[in-house]
């Protein structure tokens, strides 16, 4: 009887688990596509890495054992940083402040200083204010002249894709603090 019972059970569950799947409600609104016109716009900025000094905006988080801590490099190979770094108008770290870079980056080269970074670069000032660019890719730091890639935005640069091009405007060798020029070009709807 017991058995009879669980199977009729079983039964009426999975009928009304049918019956719900073929005439329940999907919820969906389909509306015909308008393009929006595309947008580009060209950014100019300055961001401020520092890892040295009472209140540094680079931080180590992580870091395999097999790095060694006499390394000569602030960033040595495996090391992993998270960064909360001002970005301002003017190289000067007194500069009007315009944003800020949050995100990570981690050091990949083995030979030389090569870092992958995963940057959020939200905008607090002007006609962006609320907006931001999301960059992923690899930082060839001892390269004159380099690019990342724009890979994303949200708010006015929201489906954002382009290429920053970057300029070490500074580098501290003592304790790695560095002010890099940004030259973003951003293709946005």
């Amino acid at each position: 009887m017991k058995a009879k019972l669980t199977l009729a059970w079983v039964l009426t569950v999975c009928v009304t688990i049918a019956w719900a799947a073929a005439h329940g409600q999907y919820y969906s609104k389909t509306v015909s596509y308008s393009p929006m016109k595309e947008q580009v716009t060209n950014l100019h900025f300055f961001f401020h890495d520092i890892l040295g000094g009472k209140n540094p905006s680079a931080v180590l988080v992580a870091k395999a054992n097999n790095t060694t801590i006499g390394d000569k490099s602030p960033t040595p190979f495996s090391t992993v940083f998270a960064v909360d770094d001002p970005l301002t108008a003017g190289p000067e770290l007194t500069s009007e402040v315009i944003g800020n870079c949050q995100g990570l980056y981690a050091s990949t080269g083995q030979d030389n200083l090569s870092l992958v970074v995963y940057f959020d670069f939200g905008f607090t000032k002007g006609e962006f204010n609320g907006s931001a660019i999301s960059v992923f890719s690899r930082n060839p730091v001892l390269e004159t002249e380099r690019e990342l890639a724009v890979v994303g935005g949200r708010g006015k640069f929201r489906m954002a894709r382009g290429f920053a091009q970057l300029k070490t405007f500074s580098v501290n060798q003592n304790n790695g603090d560095a002010i890099v020029e940004y030259n973003v070009t951003v293709f946005h709807y």
